[in-house]
């Protein structure tokens, strides 16, 4: 068995001046000689004389003690931490990202297979527990793949180099004659042998890794699952029942717990009496949590734990908890309030984020100016499965199992809030039903703990549905203000944006007071308009919930809000919508708002490898709207609605179409897509992607509105909280991957965006009435507000 290290951490690394070249050749010479163990060649048939013209490459030695490719691009290459193969022929990939429905199981399983040319129906996934040595594990900002998809490649290609090395060595032939596919390692030439990945694992394991310019990638006509429709690995498990959510979590003497929380962030937990309580059938004892300091990071709210023999137990006792809440800094927030003030706050000069030219003179001296302003009310998560936690103390070490989507983040933070060594925790993350940025917070991960550790048995710690929409981490609200300044012919000369939100920067720092360099990177400062005279400023915000990143964050308000104008703009000049659009975003080039005075982040990718290129937003604008029949005459009451946007270094534009009755009802029959992600690796889940982010889109478009009064949420479940129904879905959604040889963007986040737009543009063109607040109907509503 070709076993993976325990800890990468451990081997020392020599010099890398003393390391010795294990592969005399040039990379020119790998090339032209034909090195198959590089995952080049395929195992045709060659003649003796063929073989004997190849070049004579050394073996690799056996393991000097070191790691070769701790350092590519991505992180630790090392195929043992990743690749295992058993002697039943199993091919074990090691994911440390979460699975959380995206199916990145399946994607990393793709990339490594891909160049180790395993046979795709030997492939299992084995889910990393949190530990440093696998590098980032956060999986949210759609960067999974992005992150490492060089450094998979890397691993697979290596593996496959080491097995074809070894049996070189059995066969006692120079390497240059053997290849490997499918799972098979062949000998070339009259002398056809061949031996399968697990008959050669224990000795592949002995060798040396290659370094990194030893190995040659396989080139995109090469790859067989990349780019495939290739199945789900976790799809046909959820069907069985194979799969471990956080709730199927199930220990020897466990016990199960809620918690009654404050209503207000750093609220305070007063007398409390748990007499009727305890009288419950099923509770065991109640715990009380310290109450939060600043800043809040992600530290649990404090409350009072009713720890019982089931979940029920323990809900039913919560309910029978008397407890005096005290109030805290954030008692006064009034969201109806707040509203205004933040609306008012985004009229105001700003301070300025990104400039061009001279905006004011140019307002000065349009034929025509066009204003107006945007609202977007906070929103939740709410993930299918709530948060769930279980923990176990032994002695001084501490167990977890959680749907978390940072297992690596989660043990860091439990170790800083319980005071023991980080590598006296281990975090084993299941699976997540959902997550949308909810779970990548590890608060409920702390309770279970701290609860556990109280008690002294291992605690299942469950959030209930109230609990989740209570007292989560909230979607920003927003307000946009905007003015725009047209020439005689309707051209766009001048564009004035100003943004105003609370910040997520308030988790870390109390005295944040408005958006942040890294939200307003996300649709409102890389604004990619050829306007001559451009500027966007940013307002002050400040905020009084838990503010925390959902799918796709700030560009969810910013590309509502841009595209929602783009459109008004094309009303306010008598022009398509579309051509419009396509003409703000002007002839193709690459923009850098870094030039114009912007700090702009770009999702921590450098612009050089992932530049904002306009000709890729328009294609994917120009393409929806072929798709969706654009321009075709609709009777009355249906209208078609488009928007484009890019976000995660990806290219999206929708196109909605609606049929509004005459009181206000909302059908959605149709929408297209087009995505331009880059390298995808999964088309078929690439595609799934972009229908639920859409639908996700749509339905906070249409329903979300989280509201606070005192500082309290006033929405408890999905009655207030209202989600798109099904038969209120869109009946049918195409859509289109543009083919690309950029580098793989993201494929989660980025069909949120253009949605919301698109919906209500589509609104405007089936009603001739725009509307600029989210939601567009609201939780208590049924039909739009036509009057």
């Amino acid at each position: 068995m070709f076993t993976k290290e325990p800890d990468a951490t451990t081997s020392a690394t020599p010099d890398e001046k003393a390391r010795p070249h294990f592969l005399k050749l040039d990379r020119r010479g790998f090339l032209t000689g034909g090195l198959a163990m590089g995952v080049v060649l395929t195992g045709c048939a060659q003649t003796q004389a063929v073989v004997e013209e190849l070049p004579q490459v050394e073996l690799l030695p056996e393991k000097l003690g070191g790691n070769p490719l701790k350092d590519v691009k991505g992180g630790d290459a090392n195929p043992e931490l990743w690749i295992e193969i058993t002697t039943d022929s199993a091919v074990k990939v090691t994911c440390h990202r979460a699975e959380m429905g995206q199916q990145v199981w399946t994607a990393m399983a793709q990339i490594v297979a891909d160049e180790l040319e395993a046979n795709w129906d030997d492939v299992e996934i084995v889910q990393a527990i949190g530990h440093p040595k696998y590098g980032d594990q956060n999986t949210d900002g759609s960067r999974s793949v992005r992150f490492n998809f060089h450094r998979l490649r890397v691993a697979g290609a290596a593996m496959r180099m080491m097995l074809v090395h070894a049996a070189a060595k059995r066969w006692g032939v120079n390497p240059a004659q053997v290849t490997s596919e499918n799972g098979v390692v062949l000998l070339r030439g009259e002398k056809k042998q061949t031996l399968t990945y697990a008959e050669l694992a224990e000795e592949a394991a002995l060798l040396e890794p290659p370094t990194e310019d030893m190995l040659v990638l396989k080139t995109r006509d090469q790859w067989k699952l990349i780019g495939k429709k290739i199945h789900s690995l976790t799809v046909p498990k959820i069907v069985k029942g194979e799969g471990q959510f956080g709730i199927d979590v199930d220990l020897p003497d466990m016990v199960y717990a809620v918690i009654a929380r404050p209503p207000q962030v750093f609220g305070k937990t007063g007398d409390y009496n748990d007499a009727e309580t305890l009288k419950i059938p099923g509770v065991l004892k109640t715990v009380k949590l310290p109450d939060p300091t600043p800043p809040i990071l992600f530290k649990p709210l404090g409350g009072v734990a009713v720890v019982a023999k089931d979940t029920w137990a323990a809900i039913q006792g919560r309910e029978a908890l008397e407890v005096q809440w005290i109030d805290g800094p954030n008692a006064g927030y009034d969201s109806e309030q707040y509203a205004q003030d933040l609306i008012a706050s985004s009229k105001a000069d700003g301070k300025v984020q990104r400039n061009r030219g001279d905006v004011v003179a140019a307002l000065d001296s349009a034929s025509k100016t066009v204003s107006a302003d945007y609202y977007a009310a906070h929103l939740s998560q709410s993930p299918m499965e709530p948060p769930v936690a279980t923990a176990r103390w032994t002695g001084d070490k501490l167990e977890v199992w959680a749907c978390t989507q940072d297992a690596q983040s989660a043990r860091t933070m439990l170790a800083g809030a319980l005071k023991i060594a980080p590598d006296n925790i281990t975090v084993t993350p299941t699976w997540l039903g959902g997550a949308f940025g909810r779970k990548s917070k590890p608060d409920f991960i702390i309770e279970a703990a701290m609860v556990a550790k109280e008690v002294g048995k291992p605690v299942k710690l469950q959030w209930t549905r109230e609990d989740e929409v209570r007292h989560g981490f909230y979607h920003s609200v927003s307000a946009q203000h905007f003015e725009a300044g047209l020439d005689e012919a309707g051209n766009c000369t001048a564009w004035l944006h100003r943004a105003a939100y609370p910040s997520i920067s308030a988790l870390f720092n109390p005295f944040s007071d408005g958006p942040a360099a890294n939200e307003l990177s996300l649709g409102a400062i890389d604004v990619p308009f050829a306007t001559p005279n451009l500027r966007v400023e940013s307002g002050k915000a400040k905020a009084h919930v838990r503010i925390g990143w959902l799918r796709s964050v700030a560009n969810v308000y910013q590309a509502f809000a841009i595209q929602s104008f783009a459109a008004e703009l094309a009303e306010a000049a008598g022009r398509d919508p579309k051509d419009y659009l396509l003409e703000l975003i002007g002839p193709a080039r690459t923009v850098d708002p870094g030039a114009e005075g912007a700090s702009y982040l770009n999702y921590n990718a450098t612009l050089e490898e992932y530049p904002i290129e306009t000709e890729r937003l328009s294609n994917v604008t120009k393409a929806v709207a072929e798709m969706a029949g654009w321009g075709r005459e609709l009777p009355k009451g249906k209208g078609l609605g488009i928007a484009a946007h890019r976000s995660f270094l990806t290219y999206v534009a929708t196109v909605v179409e609606v049929d509004v009755s005459e009181d206000g009802k909302v059908r959605i029959p149709k929408v297209w897509v087009a995505a331009d992600a880059g390298t995808v690796v999964n088309l078929r889940h690439t595609i799934d992607q972009m229908e639920g982010g859409t639908v996700f889109g749509l339905s906070n478009a249409l329903y979300g509105s989280i509201t606070a009064k005192n500082g309290a949420i006033v929405q408890s479940n999905f009655p207030e909280w209202r989600l798109m129904r099904m038969d209120e879905a869109p009946m049918d959604v195409e859509v289109k991957i543009v083919e690309s040889n950029a580098p793989p963007g993201g494929v989660g986040e980025p069909g949120t965006p253009p949605a919301a737009p698109a919906l209500a543009n589509a609104i405007f063109a089936a009603t001739g009435k725009r509307f600029r607040n989210l939601p567009l109907i609201g939780a208590n509503n049924d039909t739009l507000d036509l009057a």
